[in-house]
């Protein structure tokens, strides 16, 4: 009996050592690519800032420190990793307290300082400082992380990603006027939606960084702010939302002057955590339509939107520093296996959405179409539900939107398409003219008017009015044979058209010249 019960005692406790957590135990499988790392910090100059632990009344300009994960392919046999206390030196430094002692991070921040906690700063993570980048261009995602938080709160996620070749960018989560937020008001909301577009504008300067290809993941409060985001700049192409806030504090955006529902025409993942129990509801005063209503969800119409509720995770454990360091709610929280199984989960269909949308990958959309069940081969992990988007008429802000994206490249091919997507699509002939003259008499761009032109006439060939404006681009730009060519077009379609023979008289005088 007494050696049973020491068996079992032993058993008890091997099961307890595995559990534990650590960088290696969340078991991601990485891509094929190397990952590299970068950290630097830059600044808004249009916002002011004030370090407030400085104890001065000097504003700078708004500090954004930047967290580069990205896609490398050099040999890093003689290059050792990053270390999670390299990481938490960053949150050191987000925080303003860069010359705390590195032995005090666990007792000043927010985490315990246990044994398993400080084992935890030794362990060896997968990114390798500032080795050279890929020689191609990615897709690139911006990372906003949660309530005032740090901007490698979720460096596991971004750093798997990365290996499977996506750039992620990441800032600090910060209030308006200094470090904090006012308590997650619009103000706060709307500051963190312009440090996103800061970090769309930074990335673009990255050459392996494929702007044309940008979405946003956001964890809790971040996951207000992209949403925010996106109804700001239309560069976003998709969004991932991490138990996002926009779930809690619709309510905050709507009070927003950009808010406009509609504007969320590109695809959205939300993942949701475990339903709150009823006691955990009572005891922190938590309201209870928390765990059944998504009003923002339920009112979206040109989005195709997933959302996955994970009945293994609480809200704090969709970032890796949760994960590893939160100190775990024995009233609702699973074990820490059950936990970072989910966690790997939840990276793994974050890869396969952008797969989808970003690189048009089908067996990544087949995964998301799938049960849970199919991928998991587990009944209660995971359950979904999805939003296919409504047609929506494509106007011609649309196809400008599109045509600009692409450097106003194969119009004609572009046009094709969406026809075929959009049988009701209509270009109207004063509008292409109107952008085409727009674009044409600035000089960066007058090479993208005289494309819009030449889709326009391919359109309206019997357009005298056509035309001629494309003929006055060719003059603009020095072409003059094509000048004279697209003019006699336009007097042979409206004989009458005095510009165009006021115009040809003056070339044909400086061709004989």
């Amino acid at each position: 009996m007494r050696i049973t019960f020491l068996l079992i005692l032993l058993f008890i406790q091997l099961n307890l050592s595995l559990a534990q957590v650590s960088v290696e135990q969340l078991e991601l499988i990485h891509g094929s690519h190397n990952v590299g790392f970068i950290h630097y910090k830059t600044f808004d100059s249009s916002r002011t800032y004030n370090r407030i632990y400085d104890w001065t009344n000097v504003n700078i300009p708004r500090p954004i420190p930047v967290s580069i994960w990205y896609p490398s392919d050099e040999n890093i046999s003689s290059i050792e990793s990053l270390v999670v206390l390299d990481y938490m030196n960053i949150l050191k430094e987000e925080e303003e307290w860069e010359h705390l002692p590195d032995e005090q991070i666990l007792n000043w921040f927010y985490y315990p300082n246990t044994p398993s906690n400080q084992n935890h700063l030794k362990e060896p993570t997968s990114a390798y400082p500032e080795i050279i980048p890929a020689k191609e261009k990615f897709p690139a995602i911006v990372y906003a992380p949660g309530y005032q938080a740090s901007s490698i709160e979720n460096f596991a996620l971004c750093e798997f990603l990365a290996s499977y070749g996506y750039v992620v960018i990441s800032s600090p989560s910060r209030g308006t006027e200094n470090r904090f937020f006012e308590g997650g008001t619009e103000k706060d909301m709307e500051t963190q939606a312009q440090d996103i577009e800061f970090l769309i504008k930074e990335i673009k300067q990255y050459p392996y960084a494929d702007q044309n290809k940008i979405a946003t993941i956001g964890f809790s409060y971040g996951g207000l702010s992209n949403v925010l985001a996106k109804m700001r700049d239309d560069n976003i192409r998709a969004i991932v939302s991490l138990d996002g806030s926009i779930k809690y504090q619709y309510k905050t955006l709507k009070k927003s002057p950009f808010h406009n529902i509609e504007k969320v025409n590109v695809p959205f993942i939300h993942f949701s955590q475990k339903e709150i129990p009823h006691e955990v509801l009572i005891e922190d005063k938590i309201d209870s339509a928390l765990n059944t209503e998504f009003e923002f969800y339920d009112n979206l119409k040109y989005s195709e939107a997933y959302h996955f509720q994970f009945h293994n995770l609480t809200h704090s454990y969709f970032s890796t520093l949760g994960v590893l360091f939160q100190t775990r709610d024995k009233r609702q929280d699973k074990s820490d296996v059950e936990i970072m199984e989910s966690y790997r989960w939840m990276s793994i269909y974050t890869l396969n959405f952008l797969n989808a949308y970003l690189k048009n990958d089908s067996h990544g959309l087949e995964f998301l179409r799938r049960e849970p069940d199919k991928n998991t081969n587990q009944t209660r992990l995971i359950s979904k539900t999805t939003k296919p988007a409504a047609n929506r008429k494509f106007s011609f802000r649309d196809f400008n939107d599109t045509a600009s994206r692409k450097n106003y490249k194969n119009l004609e091919k572009l046009y094709d398409s969406l026809i075929n997507v959009y049988p009701t699509l209509e270009l109207p002939e004063g509008n292409l003219n109107n952008l085409g003259l727009q674009l044409i008499f600035n000089p960066q761009k007058s090479e993208f008017g005289i494309s819009i032109f030449l889709l326009a006439t391919i359109i309206y060939p019997e357009s005298a009015n056509l035309w001629d404006s494309l003929a006055e681009g060719y003059l603009f730009i020095g072409e003059s044979k094509k000048a004279i060519q697209s003019f006699e077009k336009s007097l042979e379609l409206y004989p009458q058209n005095q510009n165009a023979i006021n115009r040809l008289n003056e070339l044909r005088k400086a061709v004989n010249k």
